[in-house]
């Protein structure tokens, strides 16, 4: 998108099946392309069980998602300028696996998808209604095109 933003990054393995795939370079490059401001950022893989468990104590929801973004600057109204963007981006392994052999995509594919859509969240991008929805969907295809990767909505759209 444009020059790159500071970027610090943890990088957690909780479940490790994708971690010799799934690497920290790949997640860095990833995350620079949708970043618009610095970050400080958390990416952590789970499993099912630790997924579910986020899913139902944050949201309510009873079951493991593909991907939680936890924006603690979301709604602060007097940060400075140039504060990074502060965020912990859950990735469940086993719905990740299991989506991506669903819609014929490799996992590497629907991560850099995920990661894509977890750091625009952190940064404020939201999909409640259809006109937000299809602003963050634009700027998600974009940005993995540049990367690389196919539009991850194409099925959606035929």
């Amino acid at each position: 998108m444009s020059a790159k933003n500071k970027l610090t990054l943890s990088v957690q393995y909780a479940d490790p099946r994708l971690q010799e795939t799934i690497t920290r370079p790949k997640i860095r490059k990833w995350i620079q392309a949708a970043l618009f401001a610095p970050a400080e950022l958390t990416i952590r893989f789970v499993a099912a069980e630790e997924g579910q468990a986020l899913n139902r104590e944050y949201r309510g929801k009873d079951y493991a998602t593909n991907v939680l973004t936890f924006a603690y600057n979301e709604g602060e109204e007097e940060l400075p300028e140039d504060a990074p963007t502060q965020a912990d981006i859950i990735l469940c392994t086993d719905v990740l696996e299991k989506e991506a052999a669903e819609q014929k995509k490799t996992v590497e594919e629907h991560t850099a998808h995920l990661i894509v859509h977890g750091v625009l969240h952190a940064q404020g991008y939201d999909h409640m209604d259809d006109e937000e929805a299809e602003e963050m969907e634009g700027i998600e295809t974009e940005i993995l095109a540049e990367l690389g990767y196919a539009d991850p909505y194409a099925s959606e759209r035929s």
